[in-house]
């Protein structure tokens, strides 16, 4: 099976295979009663995705370049994105009702312009409200670890992972506004990469939080995450593409408080075997804690952005049909309930002074690292069960990651774990605007961070 962008590039280049064929091995995946398609999509585009690849091979016969390198390449949209004449329903029935969407999401109208062939809308977290990727109304993909077992996929792009992970498409976009990219990406082995919030246009997706929302993608390596991020932040297909730095150039801060609390003894074991491996290369670790750190608890104590939000966003809704909404969800939109303008004041004031002094001690470095979720995929049904428990383990999954959002950074979830054993993500988290500084640094960590 071709996994990566370079993969079918090279096959494509060297008529091993076409772009329909590529295609139709990922709808066919989809459509596999024995796969995970029907608890990943929600929505199958089938014609238009075949029409996208047709639409590549007949420019690869004509002798013309492919117009980017997605060009007649399987994508995957997190069901929050609007397609026009599609109702955006953002993995909930509540919205089924709602008129179609009028025109495509910008990052859509990208997509279709660099040629990608996109296979359909992903399930998620019911408004992309919480980390563990459950549905209740759709169904929840099984991580593909222990999947005999069945695993949670983390969220809320839970499909956009899984559509990876299955080759359902080889790349895929999600959101992450505490840590709904890096978190699945993590628990299911890919990359995932969170832009700075502003890179990406976010007209065309429903909003959780217009403070912390990102658009970013999740796919096998980071490379493909680069090409990916190209077409998503608009950047000029002719600009030079980050390189990989030397590893002696690269300093990464490992902060001693708060981020390693209740870590998992095969989380920390993964983790510190990669940064042993990225001292030996030459890479300069500086350890030690930061303080400023726990002024993301402030944040958390006032309900945090997305509760405040969404409390006002989405009150008629859930006073009219919230007994058809995710009784998680539920809960976690009344943390906001009775937040007033001192309330939303505070919690900008509050960011402005963690930013300021998280950033102005370790700007300086290239990136804050740390394991981007404390546990491994826990099992779907513990989690379906109690509602407590629940709540518990999503507040501990989010927390390093939310670190990030807080901070308006750029960050990306590179996999440190032994093949073959419980996927864990090696986290790198940098300041606002050094999106391809970090793509730079992590083309030269990947490898490393990986044991290869």
């Amino acid at each position: 099976m071709i996994r990566t962008v370079a993969e079918a590039r090279a096959a494509l280049d060297g008529g091993t295979t076409t772009s329909r064929g590529l295609v139709t091995a990922a709808l066919d995946r989809i459509a596999d009663p024995a796969g995970e398609g029907a608890r990943t999509f929600l929505k199958v585009h089938r014609e238009r995705a075949l029409a996208a690849a047709d639409a590549a091979d007949a420019l690869h016969r004509a002798g013309l370049a492919p117009v980017s390198p997605l060009a007649g390449l399987p994508v995957s949209i997190k069901d929050l994105l609007d397609v026009a004449g599609e109702v955006t329903t953002t993995g909930s029935k509540v919205l089924a009702g709602n008129p179609p969407a009028v025109r495509d999401a910008r990052v859509v109208a990208r997509l279709r312009r660099a040629g990608a062939a996109i296979v359909g809308r992903t399930n998620q977290s019911e408004f992309a409200f919480h980390g563990t990727g459950l549905n209740p109304h759709f169904g929840t993909p099984k991580c593909p670890w222990d999947r005999a077992t069945g695993r949670i996929p983390g969220g809320s792009s839970s499909g956009a992972a899984i559509s990876v992970t299955d080759g359902m498409a080889i790349a895929a976009v999600g959101t992450d506004t505490g840590g709904s990219i890096r978190l699945p990406a993590a628990l299911c082995g890919i990359v995932g990469f969170k832009p700075t919030a502003i890179r990406v246009p976010q007209e065309g997706c429903y909003p959780l939080s217009s403070v912390l929302d990102s658009i970013g993608p999740l796919a096998p390596t980071v490379t493909d995450c680069l090409a990916m991020d190209r077409v998503l932040a608009g950047v000029d297909p002719d600009a030079p593409l980050p390189q990989a730095r030397p590893a002696g150039t690269l300093s990464l801060f490992v902060p001693t408080n708060l981020v390693f609390d209740d870590v998992e003894r095969h989380v920390a074991r993964a983790f510190d075997a990669a940064i042993g491996r990225l001292s030996a290369a030459g890479v300069r670790i500086v350890t030690g804690p930061l303080p400023a750190l726990e002024r993301v608890k402030e944040l958390v104590a006032l309900g945090g952005f997305a509760s405040v939000e969404t409390a006002h966003t989405l009150a008629r809704i859930i006073a009219e049909h919230g007994d058809a909404v995710d009784p998680f969800v539920v809960m976690r939109i009344r943390r906001g309930e009775g937040a007033t303008a001192g309330t939303w004041l505070r919690l900008h004031e509050i960011r402005a002074a963690y930013m300021r002094e998280v950033w102005g001690a370790v700007g300086h470095h290239t990136a804050m690292a740390f394991p981007s979720s404390p546990y491994v995929a826990p099992t779907i049904a513990e989690l379906e069960a109690d509602i407590d428990r629940r709540a518990s383990i999503n507040a501990v999954m989010l927390r390093n990651t939310m670190i990030g959002n807080n901070l308006d950074c750029c960050g990306i979830s590179l996999p440190c774990h032994v093949p073959g054993e419980a996927p864990v993500g090696f986290m790198l988290t940098a300041a606002p605007g050094r999106d391809d500084d970090l793509f730079a640094a992590s083309l030269t960590l990947e490898p490393l961070v990986a044991g290869r």
